[in-house]
């Protein structure tokens, strides 16, 4: 692996909340910026580039959440029929010199920048492509750092469950990296989560 492998981010920001009961929980107020805002400034902040906003419900609320940033949007029409749609169309927008690319929830502001490039660190320093998972106390979380060798099945993807089964199809392929931090897990997908969360940003 090269020293500074290329790696794009992809957000994914086109689910329709239905655990939420209503409101679009991205574009939730979470310390003075919407949710989704949060999650793509820290992508912004670390070494991925691009960073590519997958767009869905309500795409134009969530692009002027994002008004000023340097992302380009990718449509997802096919967002009702799961996060599998919205992920095959971020990784059919990754540019074709890309060693790989974050996939990244845009229901996860506690993420930082430094905790990005902690997983794109741990790919470069890995001899051969590798899927790179963050954990934390033994259990495994998100964003998960595919390989560009693994694009052409996650296109192949279909329902909600995104690229986990891959994970089981390709252990042997999995370096996992414990990022010491609980935000890997902080999906925001209930009103009473987003009211802890509310709560501990204040």
């Amino acid at each position: 692996m090269t020293s500074e492998p290329k790696i794009a981010a992809i957000v994914l920001a086109a689910g329709r909340s239905t655990r939420m009961g209503g409101p679009n929980k991205l574009l939730a107020d979470i310390g003075g910026k919407p949710m989704v805002r949060r999650v793509v400034e820290a992508a912004l902040a670390s070494r991925a580039r691009p960073i590519l906003v997958v767009t869905g419900h309500q795409a134009d609320g969530v692009q002027a959440a994002l008004a000023g940033l340097d992302v380009t949007f990718v449509d997802n029409p096919d967002y009702a029929a799961g996060l599998s749609s919205s992920l095959k169309a971020g990784i059919g927008a990754v540019p074709g010199d890309c060693d790989g690319a974050l996939v990244v929830l845009g229901d996860m502001p506690q993420l930082a920048g430094a905790h990005l490039d902690r997983l794109i660190a741990a790919f470069a320093a890995e001899p051969v492509a590798t899927i790179v998972l963050p954990t934390h106390a033994g259990r495994r979380g998100n964003p998960v750092l595919w390989p560009s060798d693994r694009f052409a099945e996650m296109r192949h993807l279909d329902g909600d469950a995104g690229a986990k089964r891959l994970l089981a199809v390709h252990a042997d392929r999995v370096c996992e990296l414990d990022l010491g931090t609980d935000a890997i897990f902080a999906d925001i997908d209930t009103p009473a989560a987003l009211a802890e969360l509310r709560g501990t940003e204040r």
